[in-house]
């Protein structure tokens, strides 16, 4: 499948470097449309992630990330967060979390919820 912004080895898993397709190419191509909509290019973080990911294996069932419907992006500035946190509100987008170096997005299905991160 071709995305007009991204590759689908931007979603692998950093700690077992595999999983892009396992992404939810709905999500993808959503995430293509809030790039196109924010109007400035971003760098995906972390996408899809193992079941043996530190950050999944702490938790009790794995998350959005292991259900291939999340992804953080690298931001730079309070211009960058505010206009992706925006857009991604506008376009539906269920889970928000907000970091001062990344935003988390979702496509959850369930309650939308918004969070910071300290």
């Amino acid at each position: 499948m071709t995305y007009k912004f991204f590759n689908i080895r931007e979603f692998d898993c950093h700690h077992t470097a595999t999983g892009g397709e396992n992404m939810d190419p709905e999500f993808i191509h959503k995430l293509d449309t809030l790039r196109e909509r924010v109007g400035f290019p971003f760098r995906i973080t972390s996408g899809w992630r193992d079941a043996t990911h530190p950050v999944e294996a702490r938790k009790e069932k794995p998350g959005t990330h292991n259900q291939g419907i999340a992804c953080d992006i690298a931001v730079s500035n309070g211009f960058e967060r505010m206009n992706l946190v925006h857009e991604a509100l506008k376009m539906g987008f269920g889970g928000i979390g907000v970091s001062k170096s990344f935003i988390h997005i979702d496509d959850r299905k369930t309650t939308p919820v918004m969070w910071t991160y300290s």
